[in-house]
């Protein structure tokens, strides 16, 4: 992280001063592993945005983590890191909401295709989903932020012993359950 000050910088002087909206790729590289662990960092796989603003590969890695950089068409900052098996899941959600598929109808279409056995879906993977608040006066990312997902798909409260609500700041707890989209959400207090 030592080059992200200098990096932070020089975006926000090329946004104030071009209009520039999509980040340069070093600046994506550097701050998109944030939500990943930190022993799988450099060599993870990172996908960030070209100039037209498209989703693609700006590193090809030698490990299992995918890191995705932020994307500069939504508000505030957030990166993500997944184990690669869980790749054909995200890349199919991406597929339909480019089609212009609404949330729930992502949802529907992804659990059809799990059940028909035409998509992919690991029996077990972990997402990591990292925010924070740039700072533009010191180049860092700022209240840095990581929850955790864990997919098991069509697992229920019966089959795992899980709530359906955190039962304690920072208790695990499950989400969707008894769908392909089941997973155990851990949102650690913020401090």
């Amino acid at each position: 992280m030592k080059n992200l000050t200098s990096l932070t910088s020089l975006f926000f002087i090329l946004l104030s001063c071009t209009g520039q909206e999509i980040p340069d790729k070093d600046y994506q590289l550097e701050t998109a592993v944030l939500a990943a662990p930190e022993h799988q960092r450099t060599e993870a796989t990172i996908m960030g945005f070209n100039k037209d603003g498209e989703l693609v590969t700006l590193k090809e890695g030698t490990n299992d983590f995918i890191c995705i950089a932020d994307d500069p068409n939504k508000e505030g900052f957030s990166v993500a890191a997944y184990h690669k098996r869980l790749e054909p899941f995200m890349a199919r959600g991406r597929e339909l909401k480019a089609e212009g598929l609404d949330f729930k109808q992502v949802f529907d279409k992804r659990e059809e295709e799990v059940k028909a056995g035409t998509l992919e879906m690991p029996d077990k993977a972990t997402l990591y989903v990292t925010t924070g608040d740039p700072n533009e006066e010191t180049g860092e990312i700022d209240n840095l932020y990581t929850r955790y997902v864990i997919y098991i798909p069509y697992a229920t409260e019966e089959s795992t012993g899980m709530p359906l609500s955190p039962p304690a700041p920072g208790a695990p707890w499950i989400m969707d359950p008894g769908t392909h989209r089941a997973h155990i959400m851990i949102n650690p207090p913020k401090q």
